[in-house]
C-alpha cells in the first residue's frame, strides 16, 4: 500500500498541546488497483490500526473508505484534510480532497457534530465542583467552530487560535481562555480545580442556545462523480509511478 497523506490530528494539531501529549498520526493509503477489482471488496479490511507505542496512536483509513466518508461530512476526515500537521502528503489526493471540501460540506453535520461533542464533554466534565481544566478546550473548541460554520457557512479550521476571533469583545472571557492556554501548553497535566466562571458561563449560554436552533440542510453539487474522479486518479498515480520504476 502506499501513503498518500499523514497529519497530527489531536491536540497537537488543534494548538492546545501539553508537553506530555501523544502524537495522533492519522493517515489515508492506497492499494494498488486490482486490489479495489474484487468480488469480496466489501469483506476487506479498510483500517489499519497499531497499539499505541512510545506515545504514538497510529492509525489509518483506505482511501476507499475515507472517500466514502468524506461523501458524508466525516468529522474526522474533514479535520485530517485541514491539519496545519502534514508528515507525508504524496500525490494529488489531500490537495484534491481540499478543492472538493467547499463542494461537499454539510454545515447541518457540522453543527450536529460540533454542538454533540460540546454537550457531552460538558456534562460529563465540567459541571461539578471541581473540574479537569483541560476539558474546557474539548467544549470551547466545538463550540466555536459552531460558530465559524454559522458566520462562514464552510467548514471550521481546526487550529483553536484561528477560532477565537469568533469571541471578540468579551473581554474577561478571552483573558481566561488565554491564562489556561498558557497552562495547558506548559503544564504537563493542568490537574482539578474550581470551574472558571466566565468559562462556564459562556458554555452554557451558548448550549441553550444551539438547542433552539436547526440547522439548514445546504443543497451541495452531486458528489459522487466528483469523488470518483478523485479515487480514480489517485490510483493512476500508482500506475504511473510503477511504470516510470519499470522503465528506469
Amino acid at each position: 500500500m502506499r501513503i498518500v497523506l499523514a497529519i497530527e490530528s489531536g491536540s497537537r494539531a488543534w494548538g492546545f498541546a501539553s508537553p506530555n501529549s501523544d502524537f495522533d498520526v492519522r493517515f489515508i493509503y492506497a492499494r494498488p488497483a486490482d486490489w479495489y477489482l474484487a468480488v469480496d471488496l466489501e469483506e476487506r479490511r479498510d483500517v489499519i490500526e497499531y497499539e499505541i507505542t512510545d506515545d504514538i496512536d497510529l492509525n489509518g483509513w483506505d482511501i476507499r473508505k475515507a472517500l466514502r466518508l468524506f461523501w458524508k461530512s466525516n468529522p474526522a476526515f474533514v479535520e485530517w484534510i485541514q491539519s496545519p500537521i502534514k508528515y507525508i502528503e504524496a500525490g494529488g489526493f489531500a490537495a484534491g480532497a481540499r478543492d472538493l471540501l467547499p463542494h461537499l460540506y454539510s454545515q447541518e453535520s457540522g453543527i450536529y457534530h460540533y454542538r454533540s461533542m460540546a454537550k457531552s464533554n460538558y456534562r460529563g466534565y465540567l459541571r461539578g465542583d471541581m473540574v479537569p481544566l483541560k476539558k474546557y478546550f474539548y467544549v470551547l473548541r466545538p463550540l466555536l467552530s459552531v460558530r465559524w460554520i454559522e458566520r462562514y457557512g464552510s467548514a471550521a479550521p481546526i487550529e483553536f487560535d484561528k477560532l477565537l476571533h469568533l469571541i471578540d469583545g468579551q473581554t474577561q472571557l478571552l483573558a481566561d481562555i488565554g491564562d489556561l492556554l498558557i497552562r495547558k501548553r506548559e503544564a504537563p497535566e493542568m490537574g482539578l480545580a474550581k470551574p472558571v466562571a466566565s468559562i462556564n458561563s459562556f458554555i452554557e449560554d451558548e448550549l441553550e442556545r444551539l438547542e433552539s436552533i436547526n440547522p439548514q440542510r445546504t443543497q451541495k453539487s452531486e458528489p459522487v462523480p466528483r469523488l470518483n474522479a478523485l479515487f480514480h486518479a489517485t490510483l493512476r498515480e500508482e500506475v504511473f509511478r510503477r511504470l516510470k520504476f519499470h522503465n528506469s
